[in-house]
């Protein structure tokens, strides 16, 4: 937990004058509580500070050059992984040769990888590119996306610690220079893709998209209706391969190595089959991690499995809170920023409950072991463990999902009491059995596989269709949700009556969380969109048309739902032309005038200077002249350079939040950071 606070100590603190004064209270807490005999504290203190050093160490290793501004480029790059996408699409990580310069492209030397878009072959006719091969095509190139929200998710952070340099979209085909080539990486990579392949062969549709996630990870291809009502049925967490699915592959390679161990009387008379046994499954689970990717639950899920078996195999309680700590640490210690990401949380918040459950006495009294019990006592206990296990997941994923994405599912609790039995003891074995007949040549268990996993989807699509499935959020405040997290682990922590102090941290921060103000308007990085928030929650937009992601952001930013958005042109107090909307508002006891450019063409200076000037808001994609003075906010392109995407809020004498703020100076903040006295 000391470590975890020092990495998000870094992460919450924008500039290296904040970083390096929090480094140094921590040296000297720590040697003050050392020096007065306070050990554990000071311990704390230590790893708080390693915390801090970690996180730092791995933003100095991990230094990259990122692309400067948006351009095409005629790339040859060796493809590292080719994730499959909706509707044919693919997702290229592209490795460019050290020392290649690019026709018509000024890349900076040294770019790690690119991440390219390319169109399948439902558009453009060509088969999937597969990993390893080296591929030419024509780009549109640009740097990673920062912040859609100041404080939101930030996808720039995120592929700079993937060594990823540009993004961008492919223009045409793709055209296949060299096949892949042999070796063990680009070979597990290509085992990768061909059972992807395989399974959305033979599982057409949204079923072949679900069971593939399942096997290789890759959840890219799954409809975006499908992977939204598992996100509000609260079963999102069966997508990302995690303790499930380990666990089920794990428990059946062993059950299955122990009884055909157990058939070689020789062996089983001088050999520990149990023991063998269970290597064989942990073996088979870092096979399963390795071929889906390695992503943080699924090492997370294997460190804890493999630990867990080498307890049985000395005779040692198998699962702790301790095993969960060893895993977190060795997660940490490497890929620090992990801790930032909804996965860690969730993975690591749901066992941390449902492990402290089971350490209490009410856990302790569900799985007690009663000789003499009749079995409808046995059932009923095994319902009540289930039930309760339930429970304590749903609570302590609610406000991970509701801060991450701005919503939670209500129903989760009672899909999940069916969803997990029905993941564990039928898709799952189905899925395996179908893999397993297939490499025998036999493919007749597929229709049972598609048909366990259509159960699965439509317990999601009827789950996410109630009335009231879903509870939504404004963006809840960092520090907040750190409160939150504090009283939760609090709670999961102690084993004494100090446990309950832990609600009254996460009573005040359900409280502050409710209290938190919401932005009025909220601009886009490029000042090509504005949306308004209205007095009934929904969004109003500046132009027509807005891209899913960025209409998404928003509304998790102020707890609407994106499909309520609606063109600030139907506004009765708006008004719009094919050149700029003028927008007046009543907020915060005054009025408002909002102006924001649309279009392209030349607005002359008679038309624009007098709208400027009656303007108190004004927001633009272009870089306006000097003479273009609103009465106190100007955001033009300029403007929007320095500072990336903005919020701003209506009350009283306004306030503004930027990107640049909340990113300081961070390597993956490309533009200038600074504060900006508006």
């Amino acid at each position: 937990m000391a470590l975890a606070a020092g990495i998000a100590l870094w992460f919450a603190l924008p500039w290296a004058p904040l970083r390096q004064a929090a480094a140094l209270a921590a040296v000297a807490l720590a040697v003050g509580l050392a020096l007065a005999g306070l050990r554990p504290l000071a311990w704390f203190a230590a790893l708080l500070l390693a915390g801090l050093g970690v996180t730092e160490a791995r933003v100095a290793l991990n230094q990259h050059p990122v692309l400067g501004d948006r351009q095409f480029a005629l790339i040859t790059a060796r493809v590292e992984s080719a994730e499959p996408l909706a509707f044919g699409e693919q997702r290229l990580l592209l490795v460019p040769p050290p020392s290649a310069r690019m026709p018509g492209a000024d890349l900076p030397e040294g770019v790690l990888r690119l991440r390219v878009r390319v169109r399948g072959n439902v558009q453009t006719g060509q088969p999937p590119v597969p990993a390893g091969a080296v591929v030419s095509l024509r780009a549109l190139l640009s740097p990673p996306a920062g912040m859609a929200v100041p404080g939101g998710f930030d996808l720039a952070r995120r592929s700079w610690f993937d060594g990823i340099g540009a993004t961008g979209v492919a223009l045409g085909p793709v055209q296949l220079l060299a096949p892949p080539p042999p070796g063990p990486q680009l070979w597990l990579a290509g085992v990768r893709g061909q059972l992807q392949t395989l399974i959305t062969a033979r599982m057409p549709g949204e079923v072949g998209a679900v069971a593939a996630a399942f096997v290789t990870g890759w959840q890219g291809a799954i409809p975006p209706a499908t992977a939204q009502a598992m996100r509000d049925a609260g079963l999102a967490h069966l997508l990302s391969i995690s303790g499930l699915h380990i666990a089920v592959v794990v428990g059946s390679v062993a059950l299955f190595s122990r009884s055909l161990l157990g058939l070689w009387p020789w062996l089983a008379l001088r050999a520990p089959v149990p023991t063998l046994a269970l290597a064989t499954g942990a073996l088979a689970g870092l096979a399963y991690t390795l071929l889906a990717g390695a992503q943080v639950p699924t090492v997370r899920a294997v460190i804890a499995a493999c630990i867990v078996v080498v307890g049985m195999m000395l005779g040692r309680q198998a699962l702790s809170l301790r095993l969960l700590a060893a895993a977190a640490f060795a997660i940490l210690v490497v890929r620090p920023e992990a801790l930032l990401g909804a996965s860690f949380q969730m993975s690591f918040a749901a066992v941390i409950g449902i492990v402290a459950l089971y350490e209490s006495r009410l856990g302790k009294w569900l799985t007690a072991v009663r000789e003499d019990e009749p079995w409808w006592q046995w059932l009923a206990r095994a319902a009540a463990s289930l039930l309760a296990s339930g429970l304590v997941a749903e609570f302590a994923l609610s406000g991970i999902g509701l801060y991450h994405f701005g919503r939670s599912g209500l129903y989760g609790i009672a899909a999940n009491l069916i969803a997990i039995p029905l993941t564990s003891f039928v898709v799952m074995p189905a899925l395996m059995l179908a893999l397993l007949a297939e490499a025998l040549g036999l493919g007749w268990l597929w229709p049972l596989a598609s048909w366990a996993m259509q159960w699965l989807i439509d317990l999601a699509d009827t789950t996410a269709s109630l009335p009231g499935a879903v509870i939504t959020s404004a963006a809840i405040p960092g520090p907040v949700f750190a409160l939150g997290a504090a009283g939760g682990l609090w709670l999961a922590l102690w084993r004494t009556r100090a446990r309950w102090w832990g609600l009254a941290p996460m009573a005040a921060a359900v409280v502050l969380a409710q209290a938190a103000p919401v932005p009025d308007l909220l601009i886009s990085g490029d000042g090509r969109h504005l949306a308004l928030r209205l007095p009934d929650g929904r969004l109003a937009h500046s132009r027509e048309r807005v891209g899913d992601f960025l209409l998404d952001n928003w509304a998790e930013a102020v707890g609407s739902d994106p499909a309520s958005a609606v063109w600030i042109g139907t506004l009765p107090s708006a008004r719009c032309s094919a050149e700029a909307c003028v927008a007046d508002v009543e907020r915060g006891g005054r009025h408002w005038r909002l102006l924001a450019t649309t279009g392209r063409s030349l607005i002359p200076r008679g038309d624009f200077e007098p709208a400027c000037a009656a303007a108190d808001i004004l927001v633009s994609d272009r870089r306006l002249p000097g003479w273009c003075r609103p009465r106190w906010l100007k955001l033009d392109a300029a403007a929007l350079a320095r500072t990336g995407a903005a919020t701003v809020r209506l009350d009283g004498a306004g306030a503004v939040h930027t990107a640049a703020d909340a990113a300081g100076d961070r390597p993956w903040q490309q533009r200038p950071a600074g504060r900006r006295t508006y």
